[in-house]
């Protein structure tokens, strides 16, 4: 929206300095600045706000942490100041004549009512339960299916619709379209289902501690701007020797959005947090990831950009898969794990949270440079 407006102001009028929004690089720092300014100041008039509407966390009894307790009465759903904190930058400084940019809002916003809903059922209906999983599915796989029709279908993407880079490997790429190009949406459909639902998922079961998930959040963030900033350029995608997408260099403003929010949030969520992310904010950013991966093409890539991710829910899978095999070989469930996601494993070993925090994220910015290297490392 300002893109047009400043563009418009320098075209007729010539007005000195309006001109510098042509740039990407000039509305990635606008939109890393206002996001963060909106997370901050918003930030603590949302939590007041959910704070005097009792609007407050809820720690499940089965939980098996008991100083988790002391968290009971923390506000909720401050997944909205992130929704907020993106969306708004992202929409102002992204030229909204561009599909990466709907698709990417369409995305974050979608997911982010989705788990406002089941945020919305927790916290002010009082059920536990929340929403329930079929309908919470049913959103994630809406929001693939429209992805994967607008990537596979849209003109712009035609030329590289069913192309995965695959990395460490040169010039070497997945193409999906195994029956041929006619019936390549047959693959690249559910393929865009199961990454934009396997990664929202993992987000939500990595919010579990304070800071943890908003703090890898920034960190992957930072590591997909890179990769939309050099994607979109054709020098540097020429000098890389990488896939070069006319317009992705659009999505290098989304993520400075998002990484301001993420900063800005975790300056309430670190611990001991003022506020939670909540579904809203979990399933949002992980639906985000997701598209992001997929709109770059490197969907490969996601178990390092978003390693700790990845892990949290091998580590569940692994303990669920074990349990069910020993239960019913010895009649006794057994377990890899002291508790399942992986970071809780490490509470119970006594790790301080903080510790666990910070090594993670430590990790995290290890797989993301892992990730960067792959742009010439191969």
């Amino acid at each position: 929206m300002l893109y047009e407006l400043f563009y418009w102001l320098d075209q007729v009028y010539e007005v000195p300095g309006t001109g510098a929004i042509a740039f990407i690089s000039t509305r990635t720092g606008l939109a890393a600045v206002t996001s963060l300014i909106i997370s901050l100041i918003i930030g603590r008039r949302i939590i007041k706000w959910l704070s005097n509407m009792q609007l407050k966390e809820v720690i499940r009894d089965d939980i098996g942490l008991d100083h988790h307790h002391s968290k009971a009465g923390t506000p909720s759903m401050g997944g909205v100041i992130i929704l907020l904190a993106i969306i708004i930058p992202a929409v102002l400084f992204m030229r909204m004549n561009s599909i990466y940019a709907w698709l990417i809002v369409f995305v974050t916003g979608t997911l982010g009512v989705v788990g406002f809903i089941d945020d919305y059922i927790k916290v002010v209906k009082k059920d536990k339960s929340g929403l329930a999983g079929r309908f919470k599915i049913a959103g994630q796989v809406f929001v693939g299916i429209v992805v994967g029709v607008t990537l596979y279908f849209h003109p712009s993407f035609e030329e590289v619709n069913t192309l995965s880079t695959v990395p460490f490997l040169k010039n070497v790429n997945i193409d999906y379209a195994f029956f041929g190009e006619e019936l390549g949406w047959i693959i690249y459909i559910p393929v865009a289902v199961f990454v934009i639902t396997a990664v929202s998922n993992a987000t939500n079961l990595t919010d579990g501690l304070d800071g943890l998930s908003s703090g890898i959040s920034a960190i992957c963030g930072f590591v997909f701007a890179i990769f939309a900033y050099v994607s979109g350029r054709t020098d540097f995608s020429n000098f890389l020797d990488i896939m070069y997408l006319p317009g992705a260099g659009e999505l290098t403003i989304f993520c400075a959005a998002l990484i301001g929010a993420c900063m800005g949030f975790l300056w309430y969520n670190s611990n001991p947090a003022s506020v939670f992310m909540g579904d809203t904010g979990s399933l949002a950013l992980g639906g985000a990831f997701g598209a992001l991966a997929l709109m770059l093409h490197k969907e490969l890539l996601l178990p390092f950009v978003c390693g700790v991710f990845f892990f949290e829910t091998l580590s569940v899978i692994i303990q669920t898969t074990y349990f069910k095999y020993t239960k019913k070989k010895y009649g006794e469930g057994r377990r890899v794990f002291l508790m399942t996601p992986i970071h809780h494993h490490f509470e119970k070993k006594g790790w301080p949270e903080q510790k666990i925090v910070v090594r993670f994220w430590i990790i995290s910015v290890m797989l993301g440079i892992i990730s960067l290297l792959t742009l010439k490392i191969r």
